[in-house]
């Protein structure tokens, strides 16, 4: 079956850098799009980023020039490097599998699990 599990999620302070992965396994991990959202504290879903399968990458403008998604199709494999963090970027971080992306934006997610990412003085 299809499973996507994230890692990499922790507390860090304001300036700090984090790297999430989301190991994929169940389905054809090169043939498919993939993204990563985050919900803060009683807000609502955020898309924060896309990668094509051809590894084209879009980003929400809060995140661009600091988040870095890239992918690695022989590990099945989707990273999503944040650097300069700031204490609106806490959240649980959701990786998702998608039939393509607009943008920063999945059509049709499959959903992970989550992790959380805190970040804090």
């Amino acid at each position: 079956q299809v499973q996507l599990v994230e890692s990499g999620g922790g507390l860090v302070q304001p300036g700090g850098s984090l790297r999430l992965s989301c190991a994929a396994s169940g389905f054809t991990f090169s043939n498919y799009a993939m993204s990563w959202v985050r919900q803060a504290p009683g807000k609502g879903l955020e898309w924060v980023s896309c990668i094509s399968s051809r590894a084209t990458t879009g980003y929400t403008d809060s995140v661009k020039a600091r988040f870095i998604m890239s992918r690695d199709n022989d590990k099945s494999t989707v990273y999503l490097q944040m650097n300069s963090l700031k204490p609106e970027d806490t959240g649980v971080y959701t990786c998702a599998a998608c039939s393509g992306c607009s943008g920063y934006v999945c059509y049709e997610p499959y959903w992970g699990q989550g992790t959380q990412v805190t970040v804090s003085a």
